[in-house]
């Protein structure tokens, strides 16, 4: 795809730095974006290509359309194997409808394999739900939520359901304050669900509690961890282009007016910031066209899904970090662009799954699970 033309991500870049100013949705950006076609289908590999794109111009926005992505990703895990139930995404998401992802739950350290959200069965194979959702970015625009919730009508036997509301269905506000360190455009505000229900044929699974190898787990998965990698990848990706610009542009009194950039210990921080960045291309393009064309990693493939996720984090955090250092205390002023890059940057340390959850993962894959002590 070639949606995200030259002049459209110049305009982003330009009114990025106001929304986060102003803490205010990226209204614009979200009109141009959808006028462009950019809310279709995508392959997870062209995803990962443009969230990362678009992301070096405005990390917000990036994020912010990323969980329409991840919701539109998972119809099309689903469709790519043989799976039409949610084909009704892919077809609404080509009509330029907006979907946006409440799953995240305070306290809920489980994720998708429990929730602490009432799923109450309801006339005609509805659902009714009940239950607060933490930063459900795209607040106020979202066509359509994607939400689910503990159905324990059975207690020997509970369950999770899956489903997805419309936007003028009751029983749904948003909540809250919405005043973060960074990512501010994405107006990720809590979601209040009062009974809000949603129809059978918006019910798109109902699975155990606890882990799960269904197609639909692993499409929410494998669409969030590496779209979310491509975004702060992003990120890093913007950093060091300043940071390069600005040891171009300063220059040392104690070596005779000569730019920083003929500084050693300079060129050794940047290279060093660029051979880290250049290692997440390979990890997350391979990983996305592995979905795309349905490799099997077997039960490896979480160990990897994290691990792709939570390096990008890191590698990015570290390479703004890189840029600052190299930039000086004029980044250090709230209004430059990479004081709103490193506010940005750190929100990936909350993004599921956690470090904490990554390398707990990747053990249990090479260890097998802990034995409990008792």
């Amino acid at each position: 795809m070639t949606i995200l033309d030259i002049d459209l991500l110049e305009r982003i870049r330009g009114r990025a730095a106001g929304y986060d100013r102003d803490n205010i949705f990226f209204t614009e950006d979200l009109d141009e974006l959808r006028h462009a076609g950019y809310l279709a289908p995508q392959s997870l590999a062209e995803g990962v290509r443009n969230q990362r794109l678009l992301a070096r111009y405005a990390p917000a926005t990036a994020l912010g359309i990323n969980m329409h992505h991840v919701v539109v990703g998972v119809a099309r895990v689903l469709h790519d194997r043989g799976d039409s139930s949610l084909d009704w995404i892919l077809e609404d998401a080509g009509r330029g409808e907006l979907f946006a992802f409440g799953v995240s739950e305070a306290g809920n350290d489980e994720v998708l394999f429990d929730s602490r959200t009432a799923a109450t069965p309801a006339e005609n194979g509805s659902f009714s739900f009940t239950g607060r959702k933490i930063f459900t970015s795209l607040s106020p625009a979202w066509t359509r939520l994607g939400i689910f919730g503990r159905d324990d009508s059975d207690p020997a036997n509970p369950s999770l359901v899956h489903g997805y509301l419309t936007r003028d269905t009751n029983g749904h506000r948003p909540v809250g304050d919405w005043n973060p360190l960074g990512m501010r455009a994405t107006q990720s505000y809590s979601t209040e669900l009062e009974g809000a229900v949603v129809p059978a044929e918006r019910i798109a699974r109902i699975l155990p509690v606890g882990p799960s190898p269904d197609p639909y787990i692993f499409g929410i998965f494998s669409n969030f961890l590496l779209l979310i990698g491509a975004v702060y990848a992003g990120i890093g990706d913007r950093a060091l282009e300043l940071g390069v610009k600005a040891a171009g542009r300063r220059t040392s009194l104690k070596n005779g007016g000569r730019p920083y950039s003929d500084d050693p210990d300079i060129r050794w921080q940047l290279a060093d910031a660029a051979i880290a960045l250049d290692s997440l291309a390979p990890q997350l393009k391979s990983l996305a066209a592995d979905v795309d064309s349905l490799a099997d990693h077997g039960p490896a493939w979480f160990r990897l899904l994290a691990g792709a996720k939570t390096r990008a984090v890191d590698v990015s955090r570290d390479v703004v970090e890189t840029a600052i250092r190299v930039t000086g205390g004029s980044s250090y002023d709230a209004g430059t662009e990479l004081s709103r890059l490193y506010r940005d940057v750190l929100a990936g340390l909350f993004h599921p799954s956690d470090p904490e959850s990554a390398h707990s993962t990747v053990a249990t894959n090479l260890l097998g699970p802990a034995t409990k002590q008792g």
